[in-house]
């Protein structure tokens, strides 16, 4: 109990927040990848709580390239957004990830999915992520953790925007 009491009086205060992440990449060794992102992800940010399978899917928006493999994390962090972004980017950072092509191949690719409820719309940060709900390779591992969260613009549950995705790409849990 007195451990538990130290460590929460360091946190004066302070809410966690509740924030899920996509982690993804297609180069190098993705799982190994991705599971060296969710360990860094806890110990530079917060807590991982929840965890999806992962899932294989072929590359989306750019399609000459070879298949993906995606996570969603639940993490509780005592960070801000804005500061969340700027650690998960540090972190594809150290992992190698250079931002050379939009949509192209990748080690490691971190996004911001939802940030507790926050709708947030600057050239810097917008959440819920914009493309979401259009994605089947975000909403299918979202759903296996979080099917009854409500995304904070539409209103919808998670399970509801994936039954009506107009993306048609196989995601397959490996």
């Amino acid at each position: 109990m007195r451990k538990f009491l130290k460590i929460f009086a360091g946190h004066k205060g302070c809410l966690m927040n509740k924030v899920y992440l996509l982690t993804g990449g297609n180069l190098g060794h993705p799982q190994a990848v991705l599971q060296a992102a969710k360990e860094a992800i806890a110990r530079q940010c917060g807590p991982v709580v929840a965890a999806s399978s992962v899932y294989r899917t072929a590359a989306w928006g750019k399609e000459d390239q070879p298949d993906f493999l995606n996570q969603v994390l639940l993490v509780h962090t005592a960070l801000d957004s804005f500061s969340l972004l700027q650690t998960v980017q540090q972190i594809e950072l150290q992992a190698g990830r250079q931002r050379v092509e939009k949509y192209g191949p990748r080690l490691l690719d971190i996004d911001i999915l939802l940030f507790n409820n926050d709708i947030i719309d600057t050239p810097r940060l917008q959440l819920p992520h914009q493309q979401m709900a259009n994605r089947r390779f975000v909403l299918v591992p979202l759903a296996e953790i979080a099917p009854q969260v409500v995304h904070p613009v539409t209103g919808q549950t998670i399970l509801q925007l994936l039954k009506q995705c107009p993306d048609t790409l196989a995601v397959h849990k490996l």
